[in-house]
């Protein structure tokens, strides 16, 4: 590693606050959607940041970008470094577009020092991480063959479908997915939780990603009028939908680091006179070991009958997503915590609670992630905030570990 070596905290700044203002909100955010105007115009400037710093781009043909620095030899497979630039529509400066800018630096730092690697190094810009059109993290999906392209194409939009939104932006590339052998993948990313600022650290040596399982859950009763039907009566399905919302809360806090959560909600006919006949509702559990996941999601099975016999009423539960958990390449871990050891950078092993580009990437690929703080945990939301410290360490850190990828002439063995 070249220990010596410091990336522009203030360059990473200035990049990421004028990338900021492609989709900026009144409140300090962003809002820049896939395959909208906003979105070609941050791509645009990506491009012309990377062709400014001599990286060769290319596009793939579901828009993903590449901007390639050539390294020693160009027969070895390449590293590559990245996130997104797509938002949430009301999504935080830092989330995703911190990730390709700091890749972006790490490139820029090279070229300064004159630093010349082994392996090709490649900053990526994933199309539609964010799903808030689509379904998430689709450009990674598709790139590493999980989802068919044509399916891809085919998802719809509010303005019609992938395939067109891409040539309306203009980029539908023409690069086949995945035509080349990728090394490694490393991914900068804010937190999107609270646990490295509760410690005080500024970077979270990321060991892999939760395991996930999720469901529609469906509880039917009968609607009736509010004021003559009496309480023993009553067959109400939001209160048998507010019962599973109190049982997933003790489900997840009776287990050591699990996660339960109810996202959406919707009564029928949500009249404010008219007992509800049915709610239709999500529910999503998470935990680090799949033992743990199990054994939450047995309980909660076995939980719905008994809520819908006491309330008197029918259930549908449907399990819609399963993720098994995401375990990170050991090496490229060791060389994420090796770097910010040497740094002298607080840090601590953590476990993604959400998912990510890299958790599609390292089913195939030798994977890991850079976790900086954000403030209060705050993601998805327009007051998102990361410190330029935070942002400066966290690449640091991880360009001493893409360097140690980088400078390797041997295959890294997969799966780790």
């Amino acid at each position: 590693m070249h220990d010596n070596i410091r990336i522009d905290g203030g360059r990473l700044w200035s990049s990421l606050m004028e990338m900021a203002e492609f989709g900026a909100t009144p409140k300090g955010g962003v809002c820049r959607i896939s395959f909208t105007e906003e979105d070609r115009q941050a791509r645009n400037l990506f491009t012309k940041w990377c062709e400014g710093a001599g990286l060769s781009v290319s596009v793939d043909k579901f828009g993903n970008m590449f901007g390639r620095r050539a390294g020693r030899n160009p027969d070895l497979a390449p590293v590559m470094v990245g996130s997104h630039l797509d938002s949430q529509p009301t999504g935080g400066k830092y989330d995703g577009a911190y990730g390709v800018l700091a890749g972006l630096e790490i490139l820029r730092c090279l070229n300064d020092a004159g630093i010349e690697t082994e392996r090709p190094i490649e900053v990526v810009n994933w199309t539609n991480e964010e799903g808030a059109i689509l379904k998430p993290m689709i450009g990674s999906e598709v790139y590493t063959g999980a989802l068919p392209l044509e399916d891809a194409y085919a998802m719809a939009t509010p303005d019609g479908t992938a395939e067109s939104g891409l040539d309306q932006i203009g980029y539908k590339g023409t690069v086949d997915l995945w035509s080349y052998p990728v090394h490694s993948y490393f991914e900068a990313y804010i937190e999107q939780g609270p646990i490295l600022e509760e410690n005080e650290l500024q970077v979270g040596v990321v060991t892999g990603a939760f395991t996930q399982q999720w469901y529609n859950l469906k509880f039917t009763g009968l609607e009736a009028h509010a004021g003559p039907t009496p309480m023993a009566s009553r067959r109400d399905a939001l209160v048998g939908a507010s019962e599973a919302v109190l049982a997933i809360r003790e489900i997840a806090q009776s287990i050591d680091g699990g996660r339960g959560t109810v996202g959406c909600i919707t009564p029928f006919p949500a009249s404010p006179n008219v007992i509800p006949g049915i709610v239709d509702m999500t529910v999503d559990f998470r935990h680090e070991t799949e033992e743990a996941l199990a054994e939450m999601t047995a309980r909660f099975e076995a939980r719905v009958p008994e809520i819908a016999k006491a309330n008197k009423l029918e259930f549908e539960l449907v399990p819609t997503v399963t993720i098994a958990r995401v375990p990170f390449h050991p090496t490229l871990v060791g060389y994420v915590r090796s770097a910010a050891e040497t740094l002298g950078v607080g840090h601590m092993d953590i476990v993604s609670g959400a998912g990510h580009d890299a958790c599609h990437m390292a089913k195939v690929i030798p994977t890991t992630m850079v976790f900086i703080p954000c403030e209060n945990g705050i993601s998805h939301n327009e007051l998102e905030s990361a410190t330029p410290e935070d942002c400066e360490a966290g690449c640091n850190v991880m360009c001493q570990a893409v360097l140690g990828a980088a400078n390797m002439t041997d295959d890294l063995e997969f799966p780790a």
